[in-house]
């Protein structure tokens, strides 16, 4: 069996190519995910297909994709965890789902929006 590892693969006139589709896995494979920070500031730390993550206001945030979903029928799982608080007491509420962006609620056991430290949110769909 042989390897190939390469970092950039060129078309033969040095133009670049798109990443090579494998169907079977393309369903199984996360489309977007981002880790970012609510408090004061959003402040994305890493992300894949995430052009930004815009504060709507307290407790709640947008997530925007950089290449659109192919339908609005995509999961998202999140985790997430706050100063002074634990994980347990946060809840997520969809607050709207479309092509383009997700956007979601950070509540806390007292029932009131709260911006949490630290959220992790995964995307998989068409």
């Amino acid at each position: 069996m042989s390897t190939i590892k390469a970092n950039t693969l060129l078309h033969s006139d040095g133009t670049t190519t798109t990443q090579p589709s494998i169907p079977a896995l393309d369903k199984r494979m996360a489309k977007a995910w981002c880790n970012y920070d609510q408090k004061d500031t959003v402040s994305v730390r890493d992300s894949y297909n995430v052009s930004s993550v815009t504060d709507v206001g307290t407790g709640i945030h947008q997530v925007n994709f950089t290449n659109a979903m192919a339908n609005a029928n995509y999961a998202v799982s999140v985790t997430m965890n706050g100063s002074g608080t634990t994980a347990a007491g946060f809840a997520m509420n969809e607050q709207n789902n479309n092509t383009t962006g997700l956007a979601r609620n950070v509540i806390y056991a007292s029932s009131s929006l709260v911006d949490a430290d630290c959220i992790h949110t995964i995307v998989f769909g068409n």
